[in-house]
């Protein structure tokens, strides 16, 4: 059937006053399956235009706003249909004889809230939550899972309004079924301050929340996954989820080889482990995360088993409580090889290394938020976190210097073993009490964060010089740590409301930072054939920072205009008492801070915002130490006691508009930051290439960005979906350094632009191609140092087909370059996934064949480039394998039966 196309216009009115009635939804649907068609927004004069193309007749209309009862009429389709006005009545009871549809409102735009319904919006049967965020108009999920609304990160996913594991996205979006989502809201995230008071977020994060359908409220889904391939891989994961009502109970666990979290449950990509990286490295991160919950070490392949547990319950008006438990076990390996280049001001140097790291670590994590309503206008909120972790490994390194001839100059070996132990305990307990009914209210909180970390380690290297003076140094050390790091806060809020927009905030805080750390280096005495305590080495140190800050600030929680004017005093003692090395240190520093930001609504889905802050950051207590680190004999590492605190001053711009009836969208944003008295490394190389670090105070860093996301989609009855997006990106930056006295000035620039599409037909094949370009550009300020200048490419592809019926084919597919990397790194290769799976007993279950980087070309290659450096990498990744795996889900709900229908939209017959 060819379409053709059609424009509804008309006017959207109250019934009782004539007022007309802005961002009310009007959407067209098939009669025979309520099929959505098209849909669009009313203006603020209550005007609508709703256009399409479809090879249907005659359509179904329904016009929607949140607080009145919906109306629906079906209608014949000509060229233009005027509909002149349309009254819609608040919302009331059911009234007798009114014949009832039920309610498929694809959007709906409250005050701050953006609801979509999940089942306006075609998938396959067996999609989860991820896929229908795809299909959403303003909504981007990328290779990572990463999702985006209007440009905005969105930073937590909840599930009607607790949170699910925790609140990292992924977990819920990629584990929940779309079958048992009802709605998909989304608003700006909140402080718990903003929550209790009812003020709007910032804007600059998202928080989507998940409403289960009334029929899911009550029953139990469950996922079972497991998988074995060539090289031993393999993986096993399972989830049970149990609803009853707003209690939730779930259970998880698994474990791989193949660096996956284990929680995702997506039959067609996810079962290949971390498979798609940024940039030039496919996989390039052995290390992984469930919420704060991290796997192995950050590089290589990670072997790993979970098991975690989450609760959530909650009665509104009294209390909501969620909690989770995790035990972690992994082991990790990786071995890499780096290529340097050392810039002096009179010429460079090189240093070739070849290392190889094994380790393994056992995690135990709990965490809760407990809120409770003391009554209306009184909450208490605690939320108590423990975390101990035990880790061991080996890591071993060779590396050599050359001076630019090719000369050897110098090279070490070295060989260390750790193990540590870590415990952290952190609580806030949070009073927040309403005074009155124009936004007055008081906060009261109490924070705490205990953290032990000790370690052992053992360490044998071998450091040789060559050229006219050669020599050789040995060494054989034990180094034992024992660092206890407490810190307390204390802090009060006062909100004094001038009006119900304007209000002016008092706020006090006090906190005490105490680190006491026992560094204990011990040689190896041949003679007497025991370690022997080397006071030089070795410190014994109590650090203590105390902190308080008074603050004041101005604001507006206007409709349209929201701004925030806030000043603040820093005034931060250091002291710092060494029992080994017998010295002493105290600093005081105070300093004049400023906060702002402004937030306008334009109208029509129209918005600008503009965020100005400066932060205050105080040295560590390794750089202000000096006592020498040598772990790396290559490298000697000194604090500097007379550093001062850096201070940062950041500016944030973007403008944000999405024109719903077009379904077009497009964001704007830049950045700048200044940072003065920036710590950096001051370096000196002696003739022997033998570096020291030290740290000072330097002027001049800063950096910036910009960008633009633009976003388009097309849709034609159920046929298909178009979807695409344009995302230019710049960023400059000036890095300023020490070496060897002169200073040393690094500027770089980067313009990153990416383009992306996302097609998908009748739900039978969907292509998603992506490409990125990034153009590199570094200057030195020093005549003899030579510029860098490189393109990288990246393009990425994938095809997912679901036809024949039950037949799942998913083809993932990049492509990098990085035309920078030096001799002996793979500059370009092509990485393919493949799957076919196979549907049965009613898409319960699913067989895969699954072949993981096909061509066998996955590799890990990256450069770096710093003010005095540049430097290649390469690391151990997951290479070719085959695995045959086998999915089962199996669901069983009850309860409250179909959704009520009082509320749905009136049926008019014309």
């Amino acid at each position: 059937m060819s379409g053709q196309e059609f424009l509804v216009k008309g006017k959207i009115v109250d019934a009782a006053t004539g007022n007309p009635i802005e961002a009310a939804t009007v959407y067209a649907e098939t009669i025979k399956d309520s099929t959505l068609v098209t849909y669009t927004i009313t203006n603020a004069d209550g005007l609508f235009a709703l256009e399409g193309k479809t090879a249907y007749k005659r359509l179904r209309l329904a016009f929607s706003s949140n607080g009145y009862q919906s109306v629906a009429q079906e209608v014949e389709l000509k060229t233009e249909v005027n509909l002149s006005v349309i009254k819609l009545e608040e919302r009331v009871e059911q009234l007798a004889g009114i014949d009832v549809i039920g309610e498929r409102v694809p959007i709906t735009i409250k005050k701050d809230t953006l609801e979509f319904n999940a089942d306006s919006f075609k998938v396959r049967p067996d999609a989860t939550v991820e896929d229908v965020l795809k299909k959403l108009p303003g909504v981007e999920v990328d290779s990572d899972g990463k999702i985006t609304v209007n440009g905005k990160e969105v930073n937590q996913v909840l599930v009607n309004g607790q949170v699910f594991f925790s609140t990292d996205p992924k977990v819920a979006t990629k584990t929940l079924s779309k079958d048992v989502i009802s709605k998909i809201q989304i608003t700006n995230t909140k402080t718990k301050e903003q929550e209790f008071v009812g003020e709007e977020g910032d804007g600059e994060t998202k928080t989507i929340n998940l409403t289960l359908k009334e029929d899911k409220n009550k029953g139990y889904m469950g996922r079972l996954s497991g998988g074995y391939g060539t090289d031993d891989r393999y993986q096993a994961n399972g989830l049970l989820n149990y609803f009853n009502d707003t209690q939730r109970i779930s259970v998880l666990g698994s474990s791989n080889n193949i660096n996956n979290p284990g929680f995702s449950f997506d039959e067609i990509y996810e079962m290949v482990g971390n498979s798609r990286g940024r940039g030039f490295s496919f996989n390039n991160n052995g290390g992984f995360a469930i919420g704060n919950l991290s796997f192995g070490f950050g590089q290589g392949i990670t072997t790993s088993s979970t098991l975690g547990a989450s609760y959530a319950d909650q009665d509104k008006g009294k209390y909501k409580t969620d909690g989770n438990y995790f035990y972690a076990y992994s082991d990790s390996y990786n071995n890499e090889k780096t290529s340097r280049e050392n810039i002096l001001p009179d010429g460079s140097y090189f240093t070739d290394t070849e290392s190889s790291f094994v380790g393994s670590t056992i995690s135990n994590q709990g965490s809760a938020n407990l809120e409770f309503d003391v009554d209306k206008t009184t909450r208490i909120t605690i939320q108590p976190s423990l975390s101990v972790n035990n880790t061991s490994s080996t890591d071993s390194d060779n590396t050599v210097s050359t001076d630019e001839d090719g000369n050897l100059i110098n090279s070490s070996t070295s060989l260390q073993t750790t193990d540590g132990f870590q415990r952290t305990f952190s609580n806030r307990l949070e009073i927040m009490k309403k005074l009155d009914t124009l936004g007055s209210y008081a906060r009261v909180y109490f924070d705490n964060n205990n953290r032990v970390n000790d370690s052992e380690s053992f360490l044998n290297a071998q450091r040789s010089i060559f050229g006219d003076n050669p020599s050789e140094q040995v060494q054989d050390q034990q180094t034992t740590i024992d660092n206890a790091n407490d810190s307390y806060e204390l802090g009060a809020s006062y909100r004094h409301a001038l009006n119900k927009d304007l209000y002016l905030d008092f706020r006090y805080s006090y906190n005490n930072n105490e680190q006491s750390n026992e560094r204990s280096v011990s040689d190896f005495d041949e003679v007497t054939g025991d370690y022997v305590f080397n006071s030089s080495l070795s410190s014994d140190f109590n650090f203590n920072v105390d902190k308080h800050v008074p603050e004041v600030g101005f604001g507006s929680n206007g409709k349209k205009f929201r701004f925030n004017l806030r000043a603040r005093i820093e005034q931060i003692g250091l002291d710092n008492e060494d029992f080994i090395q017998s010295t002493t240190f105290s600093k005081d520093y105070s300093n004049l801070l400023f906060n702002s930001y402004a937030n306008y609504d334009i109208g029509n889905g129209k918005r600008f915002s503009a965020h100005y802050n400066t932060n205050l950051n105080v040295p560590s207590v390794n750089q202000l130490q000096p006592v020498p680190n040598v772990s790396n004999p290559l490298n000697i590492i000194v604090g500097n006691p007379n550093l001062g605190p850096e201070i940062t001053h950041n500016l944030y711009l973007n403008y944000n508009n999405y024109n719903w009836k077009d379904r077009t969208g497009i964001f704007l944003y830049s950045g700048m930051t200044f940072e003065k008295d920036k710590i950096v490394s001051s370096t000196t190389t002696d003739e022997n290439f033998i570096r020291t670090t030290n740290y000072q105070n330097v002027a001049g860093n800063y950096r910036g960005w910009a960008g633009i996301s633009y976003s388009k989609q097309i849709k034609k009855d159920s046929l298909y979906t178009l979807k695409f997006t344009i995302n230019p990106y710049a960023n400059i930056s000036r890095q300023v350094g020490f070496t060897n006295g002169s200073r040393l000035e690094a500027k770089t620039l980067n313009l990153n632009p990416r383009i992306g599409l996302m097609f998908n037909y009748k739900e039978m094949i969907e292509l998603e191609p992506e490409y990125r370009l990034g153009i590199n550009a570094t200057r030195y300020n020093l005549d003899n140092v030579s510029d860098i200048d490189y393109i990288t490419h990246n393009l990425a592809f994938k095809l997912t087909t679901f036809w024949p019926e039950n037949l799942v084919w998913g083809n993932d597919i990049t492509y990098s370059y990085n035309g920078n990397l030096g001799a002996g790194f793979d500059k370009d290769a092509v990485f393919w996934n493949m799957s076919l799976g196979l549907q049965m007993f009613k898409k319960k279950a699913t067989l895969k064949v699954l072949a993981f980087d096909l061509l066998n070309q996955n590799i890990n290659s990256q450069r770096t480039t710093g003010q005095d450096f540049i430097q290649d990498y390469q690391g151990t990744v997951l290479k070719r394998y085959f695995m045959g795996s086998l999915t089962i889900k199996f669901d069983s709900f009850g309860g409250k039966g179909a959704p009520d229908k009082k509320g749905g939209p009136r049926f008019i017959r014309f």
